[in-house]
């Protein structure tokens, strides 16, 4: 028989750490928790496979598994000593998600579940306690109305708020017994109101009510939003854990709190998380209350006056931090843990490593290596290579202007601007129009998942440092301050207030998450400085990786840029980038508009010196370092003039009439230029356009060997070839130009002449284009555009709902679609290769600095990758990892 559901805690540990496929994350820690004699709660786990039959079978469950949960409650019960809707002893416990990796907040968790208008008065009497008995009532009320019935919790907290009203008090800790039980009451009279039946009192029917929920809270909107931003397959499911509840609501012996084993900003070796007195873990997560430090320095740093748990808590704390250094020892990793105190008893509720800025990320595991826990390789296994884009952005500039608006707490660090916006919904909608957007929210939920992901940065007003803006914001990368307490927001006035200040939704302020400053307009910035632990795991990464990693860089500042980054050489200079600078384009557009050969001729002879100057700069900055140039790419109408006035300037260039270049103009025009006369096609018509091309190049060449005595290789590029005749041609041409040179100038330099194969005919026929290439450079952007038929440009229209219905499981721009365009890929090499085994492999479109796009790569034998300046480091570390998993 199947065995569905696992046990742990009190004694028994039928699971393990390394069972997290099956048990998800939360269960398989905390068997491993249990295993290792730390005070776990006994507990339950329902397996992911449960999830995977749940869907698979009409959303029912294997026939065993009934008898199986009863049997595990069962040893709870033993356990606790208490019985399950036992009227005199209630157990209560609670019911949770747990997927394979922590989808913090995403799925659905119900507390002190198994109270009813029965039990509850068993936990009074057997608490001595009726607050928080009936304060555990209603808050089981609330959320299980909320979670498993479908009823919307503003209903309650509009009760809860009329209440404190009539009472005149401000806080929930202020109301008594009496007031928590009468809000139960009215909290089951709104649930059966809005639902015309009343609220459940069987227990068994609310446990199977919350398992139901949690199994269904894998397919919710937000569940699936943050699937897709992570990667995470639908068919991995989530586990559920029912676990025996202890309660940090029970008096001021009793709290609740979240904790990481290190800074998860900064990566500093010190204690970091927040707790609450007289509280349960869901008034940290959610932000309800802004809670309290956990150590004294931390509060002191601060400036709070509330105490830190290290001074409220000692005997506790310092069980905590024993706890700490254990969990860190055995899982080599810096740890995220949730825990509660009981009338003075510790549990720890969940351990897992814990999510963490690119800063944090580099230091915990240089630091760690330094430590003895871990080698110099599980180090670089260690960082995620999308994380370090965090570290290659500006920073604020500490001199600049700044016009303070308020502060929070430091959440996540980095610094962004970007306009006002109150709503989730409308973050996306203008981030996709290409606005920079803030999202200012009292506090964040779940449901805000997609708005976060589209905002360059995140502000709240209430929230501590562990709340669901902060832990989220970090795990993106995104600044966030959260805990703005004087910060008062009105989502449908669209305003907000801070001592006495208005600002507006669509005005513009800069945020800092490193200091949580949060000001009005824009602050200048600054570029990051790249040293120590970047520096180091860079050196690490660069021992293993096999790719080499080359940039896409056009100007001398891009090239000089690339260079400061790590990368070995240029694997893309777009030479038409250099055409639109100052006057130079006046000069193309009278090559374009030439009427015969001579007068094309004249403009290029303008051109010359200005491409040479441009390589001669880039040749000088790569100092040795291979260089492939790109001769000219993009379909001529991409030059045209579009303006009266720059008619004119041409014309007068010309010497010509406006109306004279305009027809002309009409000639040129195409119906899909894109696949029109563009790349080798230019050269085969205009042949002497790339012949200027490569005189600018090899001249360049002979020039920075004279004045440097550097070695200079240059890779000239031809693009769009589709047959190995194109390609013939033009290299014949090409070699026909550099013996002029070279005549001319009494000097050689050595050179390659290759293409660039993104059409699927030069992939299919690459054995043939072989014969006539030095090298081949995969350029994916229009590779992917050719073979899925779809434009690059018009694709945002729709791209987002297929990767939404899972046609494509990310965009085939960001990431290679590995089926069909990375098949070609694969087949050219090996076609390629098998006609000339030497032959040098790169891409060069923007997969290049996509992770799993150069795990790709590396597993097909590419001997390089290229991508932007500031994707250089994301993709070295990215081959290091695909060359250490194999």
């Amino acid at each position: 028989m199947t065995k569905w559901v696992y046990s742990f805690g009190g004694g028994v540990s039928e699971g393990r750490a390394d069972m997290k496929n099956l048990l998800g994350g939360k269960g398989a820690n905390l068997a491993e928790m249990a295993s290792l004699g730390l005070p776990v709660p006994p507990g339950l786990t329902i397996t992911t496979e449960v999830c995977t039959y749940y869907y698979d079978n009409g959303q029912s469950y294997p026939p065993e598994l009934t008898a199986q949960v009863e049997a595990a409650l069962a040893q709870i019960e033993a356990a606790v000593g208490a019985r399950f809707g036992d009227v005199a002893n209630p157990l209560l416990v609670s019911v949770r998600s747990g997927a394979r990796v922590s989808m913090p907040g995403m799925m659905d968790t119900v507390l002190n579940l198994g109270l009813n208008d029965e039990t509850v008065e068993g936990l009074a009497k057997n608490s001595d306690n009726p607050r928080f008995a009936w304060d555990s009532y209603r808050r089981f009320i609330q959320m299980y109305s909320d979670v498993v019935l479908g009823v919307d919790h503003y209903h309650f907290e509009e009760l809860i708020e009329m209440l404190k009203e009539d009472k005149g008090v401000d806080l929930d800790t202020e109301l008594e017994a009496d007031d928590w039980k009468q809000l139960a009451g009215e909290f089951k009279a709104k649930t059966e109101e809005v639902l015309g039946r009343p609220f459940p009192q069987d227990v068994k029917e609310q446990l199977w009510g919350a398992i139901g929920a949690v199994f269904g809270s894998w397919q919710i909107e937000r569940a699936k939003v943050y699937r897709r931003l992570n990667n995470i397959p639908e068919s991995w499911g989530t586990a559920v854990n029912v676990q025996a509840m202890v309660f940090g609501n029970m008096g001021d012996t009793s709290a609740t709190g979240v904790a990481f084993t290190r800074n998860p900003s900064n990566g500093t070796r010190e204690y970091y998380g927040e707790y609450l007195i007289n509280a349960q873990g869901e008034d940290v997560v959610a932000g309800i209350r802004t809670p309290q430090y956990l150590t004294k320095a931390a509060r002191e740093e601060a400036g709070a006056k509330a105490a830190s748990m290290e001074e409220s808590m000692p005997e506790v704390y310092k069980q905590l931090a024993d706890v700490f250094d254990k969990l860190e020892r055995h899982y080599r990793d810096m740890q995220d843990i949730e825990f509660t105190v009981q009338h003075g008893k510790l549990w720890m509720l969940q351990t897992r490593s814990g999510k963490r800025t690119a800063k944090a990320a580099l230091k915990i595991a240089v630091d760690l290596v330094e430590e003895g826990l871990i080698d110099e390789k599980t180090a670089v296994l260690r960082v995620d290579p999308a994380a370090l884009d965090q570290l290659l952005h500006p920073t604020l500039d500490p001199t600049a202007p700044r016009d303070h608006f308020t502060r929070g707490l430091p959440a996540s660090p980095g610094a962004a601007a970007g306009i006002v916006v109150f709503d989730a919904d409308e973050a996306e909608t203008l981030a996709k129009d290409g606005k920079d957007v803030i999202l200012c929210r009292v506090e964040t939920s779940p449901e805000d998942i997609h708005g976060m992901h589209a905002a360059r940065g995140i502000l709240t007003a209430r929230g501590g440092m562990t709340s669901h803006a902060a832990v989220v914001a970090r795990g993106m990368g995104r600044p966030c301050v959260s805990g703005a307490g004087t910060l008062r927001i009105d989502t449908k006035a669209g305003v907000m207030t801070s001592l006495g200040r208005e600002i507006k939704q669509g005005d513009f302020i800069t945020i800092d998450g490193a200091s949580g400053e949060v000001y009005v307009g824009a602050v200048k910035t600054l570029q990051p400085e790249l040293h120590g632990d970047f520096a180091k795991l860079m050196v690490w990464a660069d021992e293993y990786r096999k790719l080499r990693v080359r940039t896409n860089a056009d100007t001398p500042n891009d090239t000089a840029t690339a260079r400061e980054f790590g990368a070995e050489g240029i694997g893309l200079c777009r030479t038409e980038h250099m055409f639109f600078e100052g006057e130079r384009i006046v000069a193309v557009r009278e090559m374009i508009l030439a009427e015969d050969v001579a007068e094309r001729k004249k403009a290029l002879a303008k051109l010359l010196p200005m491409q040479r100057g441009d390589f001669v700069e880039i040749f000088k900055i790569m100092r040795g370092l291979p260089v492939t140039v790109r001769l000219l790419d993009p379909p001529l109408h991409e030059f045209l003039p579009r303006e009266e006035d720059e008619f004119e300037d041409v014309a007068k260039a010309m010497g010509v009439s406006v109306d004279k270049l305009k027809r002309h103009a009409a000639d040129l025009h195409e119906f899909n230029p894109m696949l029109g006369h563009r790349g080798c096609r230019l050269g085969i018509t205009y042949p002497e356009i790339y012949e200027m091309q490569a005189r600018a190049i090899f001249e360049a060449a002979l020039e920075v060997v004279s004045s440097t005595g550097d070695t200079v290789v240059p890779e000239i590029m031809i693009p769009l070839v589709a047959t190995e005749k194109e390609l013939a041609m033009l290299r014949a041409r090409v070699e026909k130009v550099a013996e002029t040179v070279f005549a001319e100038k009494g000097e050689k330099v050595d050179y390659m002449v290759g293409t660039m194969i993104e059409l699927p005919r030069a992939a299919l026929r690459a054995g043939d284009i072989a014969n006539s290439a030095d090298f081949f450079s995969f350029g994916t952007n229009d590779l992917t555009q050719t073979t899925i038929g779809i434009s690059r440009d018009d694709a945002g229209r729709f791209l987002d709902q297929y990767v939404k219905l899972d046609i494509f499981a990310v965009d085939p721009f960001v990431s290679i679609d590995q089926d069909g365009v990375g098949d070609l890929v694969k087949l050219g090499a090996e076609r390629g290769r098998a006609t000339k085994p030497g032959l040098k492999l790169g891409i060069c479109g923007e997969h290049g600095g996509d992770p799993a796009s150069v795990e790709f790569c590396h597993r097909v034998g590419l001997d390089y990758v290229s991508c932007s300046p500031f994707r250089v480091p994301i993709a070295r570390l990215a081959a290091a990892q695909a060359a250490l998993k194999g």
